[in-house]
């Protein structure tokens, strides 16, 4: 018997994460000797702001080194309170809040706990990688509605009314958006939530990790719109707002019931959270912003000059993104061009060809749900950003 047989249907079935399949390749390029650009990890490139990182050892110092109840002390709880009320506009209390190793675990314990096999899932579409497959793990059957770059990649109302059924349970969405930076506004939100309202089945899980890297003035939560806000699960973290990738927390505010039921998920696959980090991440949460803010304004420099690089090469069709640190640019009409060895045929093969040729690591926009794109995390320096740019336009002046 093969090793393989020895593996479940589910794991078999479920996809390696793209953006972590090309941060390997880019390592093992990097390897061989080569000066590798990384653009593919939606990592910051900051340091953890210093007074989080204090507040960490202060707790190591003072003991906070044991196991916490399963949906994270009460004092980060009373935090995020605090903050979804001042951020957001939502209104929870502490029993309604749930934390978790990161936002990753809070999407998949919202899926474990509400999804049966037959259940469908919307996905507004383009979609972050782990979406699709945490939901087919879970048991549920994912659904694609797409956004198209000529409508800033988000869905319409009607778009989103053709694709419910009887067996929608769940819609998924980020705003902003990872993979394109997109921003749904409020005007937005109400229009999809006058769909959703007709649906009580449907629960609504609302991505928000990247508020905080938001260049529109204001951010929009669905949670707020009366008419949906008791279906609304509220998903955030710490990861990319206050550069704290590694700590590994994330959390989430929903209605009582799921919120108990997700617990429960948690609490036999991992239980608490990191204690001396819920302490730091209560602090970061409760102070000066300032350090948050200046680094959306080093993304919003970065935006503006990676459109203008991107913007001079031939055949490279770009938006206006107006969150995270993600550009998500058209590429298809270098499908089916060639440098006399090599084909692109698509989004895969241009991403594999300007990694090898290039050395510079991008993602596939295949594995985010539309075929035609690359993602590019501009979350690194203007310098490295202005060298991986023309080494891309040099790359594909070669291919006819």
């Amino acid at each position: 018997m093969s090793s393989k047989e020895l593996l479940s249907n589910k794991l078999q079935n479920m996809s390696e994460s793209a953006t972590l399949a090309m941060a390997q390749k880019a390592r093992e390029v990097r390897a061989q000797g080569h000066d590798v650009i990384a653009l593919s990890l939606g990592q910051p490139d900051f340091d953890t702001p210093d007074h989080i990182i204090k507040a960490a050892q202060e707790a190591v110092d003072a003991g906070y080194t044991r196991y916490t109840p399963v949906p994270g002390l009460l004092e980060l709880r009373e935090a995020i309170v605090t903050k979804f009320k001042r951020d957001n506009g939502l209104e929870f209390t502490p029993t309604q809040i749930s934390v978790s190793n990161g936002a990753k675990q809070n999407i998949a314990n919202v899926c474990l706990a509400l999804l049966d096999p037959g259940d469908e899932t919307i996905i507004l579409t383009p979609y972050w990688v782990s979406y699709f497959d945490i939901v087919k793990f879970a048991g549920g059957t994912p659904i694609a509605v797409k956004g198209k770059i000529d409508q800033d990649f988000k869905v319409t109302p009607d778009q989103l009314e053709a694709a419910i059924t009887d067996k929608t349970k769940l819609l998924i969405f980020s705003s902003p958006c990872n993979p394109t930076g997109s921003v749904y506004t409020m005007d937005e939100l109400e229009a999809l939530a006058a769909v959703l309202e007709k649906h009580e089945r449907i629960t609504i899980i609302s991505d928000e990790i990247y508020e905080y890297i938001n260049f529109t003035g204001k951010h929009a939560s669905i949670g707020t719109i009366p008419s949906v806000k008791d279906r609304v699960v509220t998903i955030n973290g710490m990861s990319k707002g206050f550069a704290m990738t590694g700590w590994r927390l994330g959390y989430m505010g929903g209605p009582q019931w799921l919120i108990n039921a997700c617990n429960k998920v948690q609490g036999q696959f991992t239980s608490g959270a990191n204690s001396f980090g819920q302490k730091a991440a209560a602090v970061a949460l409760t102070s000066d912003l300032a350090p948050t803010h200046k680094m959306a304004e080093a993304y919003l420099n970065r935006k503006k000059l990676i459109q203008k690089l991107l913007g001079e090469i031939p055949g490279i069709k770009i938006n206006n993104p107006q969150g995270a640190f993600y550009i998500f640019p058209d590429v298809s009409s270098y499908f089916g061009k060639s440098d006399g060895t090599t084909t692109i045929k698509d989004s895969f093969d241009f991403a594999e060809y300007i990694l090898m040729n290039a050395h510079v690591a991008i993602v596939a926009g295949a594995a985010f749900g539309e075929e035609d794109c690359i993602r590019i995390s501009y979350a690194t320096s203007e310098d490295q950003l202005t060298e991986a740019c023309r080494r891309i336009k040099e790359t594909l002046s070669k291919l006819s």
